[in-house]
């Protein structure tokens, strides 16, 4: 090929190839992340990355974005986890893995009153005894606490489904069952009620939120099977603040029955509402942080926040992965024991249930406990401080050894990212559908600027967060090594977060009144896995005191 014509090829092939190229490019969209994005969102994150950082950073954030499209396509329902478990568990710890048989303190002949209402307040153990000796059936007492419901529930908005049908073939099922001898244990035909997170097949499960007040679905939660088998009777479904924070719901503001222009707490609303009023016979909570501690304290009952990785979650509605715990609210700490036997321990579901024995033994002598308590959050209450101080008083004066103590210095209340994120990707659709403008509470301190706010922490700081945990849970350790247990005032300080992070367990009780004659509570705390003993002790500071025998007056 002669010279001349070469070298035209070559621009021709040149020219070409220039063209494809801009044919191509003006195929590919521009990359819609700017330097300018990237700086802004740096300053939202406390970063701040130099132009040619920026520049490098564009095209791997355009990929990023992309594959945040293609992962979004994918349909995660709320029952869902992530593939990752926390672990409570700290180094070195070793557990009793020895079982004993479970025992609850006598109750002594218990006699049918002339009134059958005046039952609405017994504990469990009480109620047990009069349907096991016959004194009552369980289709009277179920009646009774229906015809409660009906008149109470819709003053203190506590109630959002009765389950009248299913308690009356419960409660007949297990009157024949009694009768003919099959008694099935101290649940064996006591009404309850479910905080209405938790599944139940054919009745609404509404997660007391607008978006999914007609929510069905085909299978009960674990908890719901449990106490099924166990014979219990379920009466109702239980108002919940909206997806599990504080007492609004869509139909309401569920109501303290001690104060009516008071709201109950939450978010296990309506559980602690209903049990205090006597409307049930106990009632199940959640607690995610604070969810069984604050309404009970407000309504003056006793709940018990298991340990994480007691109860299954099977069923209950998802907030927070690595925090979230189902527990009983009843009126005495036995009753507590009595429910938490019989929810307790794996179901082949949950993977984050440990297989560990629940030993809770009433008859112990408080001389041979030594009790911790916290110092700097009992000296700094402002609020009802002679209530805690008494408390403190009582363990003394029962013969318990108290021991100061003082928790780990961390960040505890920054910590709560972790929930944030959690939350946020366990309604994720909620907020990227708008939905969530359909939620009851619409401020700044509500889910759905919450859930919004969760989508720029970035991954880095939430398992930053979660690393720091881990450092909160080896102190933990350490602190606890030299006490059985340790009780705090209720709201003071970090311990409600903190203990809900490591995942421990505790106790919150009446511990007495307000001057406006509303209850206060104060809170025991126990090691990992210990609920036996956690609440035996606060069984011997409940029977000293009496306060849980005090109920609110309701008009009629």
């Amino acid at each position: 090929m002669p010279r001349r014509q070469f070298l035209l090829a070559i621009v021709l092939t040149c020219a070409f190839c220039f063209l494809l190229g801009a044919v191509f490019q003006s195929q590919s969209p521009p990359n819609p992340i700017t330097r300018d994005i990237i700086a802004t969102a740096g300053k939202l994150i406390g970063l701040d990355f130099s132009d040619a950082k920026r520049d490098s950073m564009r095209d791997g954030l355009k990929d990023q974005l992309e594959s945040y499209t293609k992962i979004r396509k994918v349909h995660l329902s709320n029952d869902v986890p992530p593939s990752i478990s926390f672990n409570p568990i700290p180094n070195g710890m070793k557990i009793d893995s020895t079982r004993k048989p479970f025992r609850t303190s006598p109750v002594g002949a218990v006699a049918l009153p002339a009134n059958i209402e005046d039952v609405a307040f017994y504990s469990v153990g009480q109620l047990a005894e009069l349907l096991k000796t016959r004194k009552l059936t369980s289709l009277q007492l179920t009646r009774m606490y229906l015809n409660r419901l009906k008149k109470y529930g819709p003053r203190l908005e506590c109630v959002i489904t009765l389950t009248e049908e299913l308690a009356l073939a419960q409660a007949k099922r297990a009157d024949e069952e009694i009768a003919a001898g099959k008694y099935r244990g101290v649940l064996h035909g006591i009404p309850y009620g479910a905080k209405d997170l938790l599944s139940t097949k054919g009745i609404k499960t509404t997660w007391g939120s607008v978006p999914f007040k007609e929510q069905l679905f085909d299978e009960d939660a674990t908890v719901i099977k449990r106490l099924e088998e166990a014979g219990a009777v379920l009466v109702a479904k239980l108002s919940m603040g909206e997806l599990a924070w504080g007492d609004v719901w869509f139909g309401g503001t569920t109501k303290n029955p001690w104060n009516l222009k008071q709201g109950s707490s939450g978010s296990s609303a309506g559980s602690a509402s209903a049990t205090s009023a006597g409307l049930v016979g106990f009632a199940i909570g959640t607690e995610t942080w604070g969810s069984i501690v604050s309404p009970s304290t407000r309504c003056g009952v006793t709940g018990l926040r298991p340990t994480y990785g007691r109860v299954s979650r099977k069923g209950a509605m998802a907030l927070s992965w690595s925090m979230d715990k189902i527990g009983p609210i009843c009126r005495t700490v036995e009753d507590c024991a009595i429910v938490f036997n019989t929810i307790e321990g794996p179901d082949g579901y949950d993977q984050t249930l440990y297989d560990l024995p629940f030993n809770y033994e009433p008859d112990i002598v408080l001389k041979e406990f030594r009790i911790g308590y916290l110092k700097n959050d009992f000296d700094s209450v402002k609020e009802n401080k002679a209530n805690d101080d008494s408390s403190l008083a009582v363990l003394t004066s029962l013969g318990a050894r108290l021991v100061p103590l003082r928790l780990p210095d961390f960040p505890t209340n920054d910590l709560s990212i972790i929930l944030s994120a959690e939350a946020g990707a366990a309604f994720d659709d909620l907020t990227r559908s708008g939905k969530d403008d359909l939620l009851v509470r619409q401020i700044k301190d509500a889910w759905p600027n919450t859930f919004r706010l969760s989508r720029f922490i970035p991954a880095v700081e939430y398992l930053q967060a979660n690393r720091i945990r881990y450092l909160v849970i080896q102190e933990m350790q350490k602190l606890l090594q030299g006490v059985d247990l340790y009780v705090a005032p209720s709201f003071q300080g970090d311990n409600l977060l903190l203990t809900n992070l490591t995942g421990h367990p505790c106790v919150v009780l009446p511990n007495g009144f307000s001057k406006e004659g509303t209850p206060t509570s104060i809170t025991f705390i126990g090691k990992l896995f210990d609920e036996g003993r956690l609440l035996a002790v606060a069984k011997k500071y409940q029977d000293a005191t009496g306060y849980h025998l005090r109920h609110p007056r309701l008009p009629d």
